[in-house]
């Protein structure tokens, strides 16, 4: 069985993590029973599961990505103004 990463497991949901961890349990057993035709079925299951996680994990590093473009627009935007109040400044002396 194959964990998800500790970001993707942050974003379940509750009882997203209660089915997530119940079909890990399953998926564990089996292995231990040698039952891997089984296990490939409930890791597949796991791997549905998570999908929309993995969404909210996509959409939380757009949003970052956003934010950051905006922070940068804006400073340069404010470094832009200070640099023509100074040729201002220069030019008037």
């Amino acid at each position: 069985m194959r964990h998800c990463s500790v970001q993707v497991r942050g974003l379940l949901t509750r009882p997203e993590l209660d089915r997530y961890n119940a079909l890990f349990d399953v998926g564990h057993y089996l292995e231990e029973q040698n039952r891997y035709d089984l296990v490939q079925i409930v890791q597949k299951e796991i791997d549905i599961l998570i999908l929309p996680a993995i969404e909210r994990l996509k959409e939380k590093s757009r949003r970052r990505d956003r934010e950051t473009e905006e922070y940068l627009a804006r400073k340069a935007q404010i470094e832009a103004e200070l640099k023509a109040l100074e040729d201002e400044d220069n030019e008037d002396e």
